[in-house]
């Protein structure tokens, strides 16, 4: 069974970097961040997070012994990671699975590799939705502001998503709005054969340039996840590509679905990419086409997940109900 971790009101919440910290220019964003709990959740700062250096807040043990501590302390409710990076990998084998208390993580890009690593070494469920650095406005967006509504939601019972109605089709950092994010772009989900979609399983995923590395390894062991936690139950993947052309994109997937990550796959959902430039005229729709093909599944694309916000917050290891219909989309949680 899957281990869902339940959040109380007034929640403290642990900031920990297992990825990229805060350079000395971005140090002004905790105090944004301080201003917008402040009559809701204290916010407690671990070490990690004041620095950053080689592509990294700080040496692997650090960082891995600050996540297991925030992990085991009584005092932190949740933890949520400042934003994402490049050098989460070098700390799965230095974490204590075996002492992780169930709570909530939530995060998304390069922090998808810890989620992922520990809901198929421990069964608990982790979020995949927005990073702590996009929650210093003055208010979230409707689709982002979800994130709490859906990490309230407690065992054997549901939460209902829709997509967004506009989407940041590119970041302007030096003009953040009182919701962070300039949205700008009408929002549209697609399927590949254009037709309405529904489709269920558990849902597992993350962002598909760092959660690859995991193939091979102890910390995306798929099958015996499969067999401890969701027995024979059918597989949603939701993936989002940051950076790679699509001739790179479609070799992930290929190695994914040669390891046996796709077995029993019900779907995928992808997440919009900025990856617009071919390979040799091979495009990002082609390699949508092509593992919609190779897989006979249905595929939707443009969802609401990844590097171009906002993003709907999916659970590791909760079952799914997804839905898409003349450019919308619908997601159904169900913590059972």
């Amino acid at each position: 069974m899957i281990k869902y971790p339940v959040l109380n009101e007034n929640a403290v919440i642990g900031v920990t970097a297992p990825s990229s910290g805060l350079p000395d220019f971005m140090h002004h964003y905790l105090v944004d961040i301080k201003k917008r709990f402040q009559n809701t959740n204290e916010i407690v700062i671990g070490q990690s997070v004041m620095t950053q250096h080689k592509a990294k807040s700080t040496d692997s043990i650090m960082r891995a012994e600050e996540l297991n501590d925030f992990f085991t302390a009584d005092r932190i409710d949740l933890i949520i990671p400042p934003f994402g990076g490049e050098l989460a990998l070098e700390i799965l084998n230095k974490i204590d699975y075996d002492r992780l208390q169930p709570k909530w993580v939530l995060g998304y890009s390069d922090i998808s590799t810890v989620l992922l690593a520990i809901t198929f070494k421990t069964g608990i469920a982790t979020a995949h939705g927005t990073n702590l650095v996009d929650l210093r406005g003055k208010y979230s967006d409707d689709t982002t502001a979800m994130w709490l509504e859906v990490l309230k939601t407690k065992v054997n019972e549901e939460v209902t998503q829709y997509s967004s109605q506009q989407f940041q089709s590119k970041w302007n950092h030096n003009q953040p709005t009182e919701c962070v994010f300039n949205l700008d772009t009408p929002t549209e989900w697609k399927s590949v054969d254009q037709e309405a979609v529904k489709i269920e399983g558990r849902l597992l995923g993350g962002c598909i340039d760092v959660i690859s590395h995991l193939i091979g390894t102890p910390y995306g062991d798929v099958k015996t996840f499969r067999e401890q936690y969701i027995k024979d139950e059918p597989v949603i993947w939701y993936l989002e590509n940051c950076e790679a052309n699509p001739a790179e994109f479609r070799r992930m997937l290929l190695q994914m679905q040669y390891a046996g990550w796709f077995d029993n796959c019900s779907g995928i959902l992808f997440g919009r990419t900025r990856v617009t430039e071919s390979t040799e005229d091979y495009s990002i729709q082609d390699v949508y086409d092509d593992t919609a093909q190779d897989l006979n599944i249905p595929i939707i694309y443009d969802i609401d997940c990844g590097h171009m916000p906002p993003q709907i917050t999916f659970i590791n290891g909760a079952y799914g109900i997804v839905e898409c219909r003349e450019g919308k989309g619908k997601i159904k949680q169900m913590f059972i």
